[in-house]
């Protein structure tokens, strides 16, 4: 599918019909998200993929009720790590696991450590979710490009998805994205005119 009929025929879908996306399926769109771009590529996010109906029920009502929890395939719960340190770490390992010569990446990792530092735990925190949106972004695109629906979310109370998924306090729940194949019919995609979004200076 092209990109440009990708991001047309892309909408948020408020009602899956249930059916189970094959696993392969998922497993592919996983490794678009696996992929998607991050600062210093320190990657600070973890997606709990939710497939059992009794969890999903446990979890509709801190999503407001809302029928994309309960009717969807699977519920990717894109959450924000603010354990930016830990993470600056594991990437370290996989760099030298990839060949990467410890002295010839001493600099750009203590780049990292020190904007780590600099941050306040509030700005921590910030920044994680701000770089999760990324991954947010190629789960949607590519449930597109991979034959199945999505739905971007932010109705939910994330101190309540911590509590039913016994989240670490380092996870925060951020986003949610439904995937599955709709049960609506996408509207005429409303958007500003290029005049209000596009600033040429």
């Amino acid at each position: 599918m092209e990109f440009e009929k990708i991001v047309m025929e892309r909408y948020a879908t408020k009602l899956f019909d249930g059916r189970k996306i094959p696993e392969s399926k998922v497993n592919e769109l996983l490794e678009l998200i696996r992929y998607a771009p991050s600062s210093f590529n320190i990657q600070p996010w973890k997606i709990v993929i939710v497939t059992d109906s009794k969890v999903k029920e446990k979890l509709s009502p801190a999503s407001w009720h809302q029928k994309q929890i309960t009717t969807c395939s699977h519920l990717l719960v894109f959450c924000a790590n603010r354990d930016i340190a830990a993470n600056i770490n594991l990437l370290e390992r996989e760099m030298v696991k990839n060949g990467a010569k410890p002295d010839d990446i001493k600099s750009y990792i203590q780049m990292m450590r020190d904007f780590e530092k600099g941050l306040s735990e509030d700005e921590k925190l910030s920044w994680a979710q701000r770089q999760t949106y990324l991954a947010l972004g190629n789960a949607l695109n590519g449930a597109k490009f991979l034959g199945f629906d999505s739905c971007p979310m932010e109705g939910f109370d994330p101190k309540e998805y911590s509590k039913i998924l016994n989240l670490p306090k380092n996870l925060v729940p951020t986003a949610l994205c439904p995937i599955g194949y709709a049960a609506d019919k996408q509207k005429e995609k409303l958007r500003f005119p290029k005049e209000e979004v596009f600033v040429y200076d």
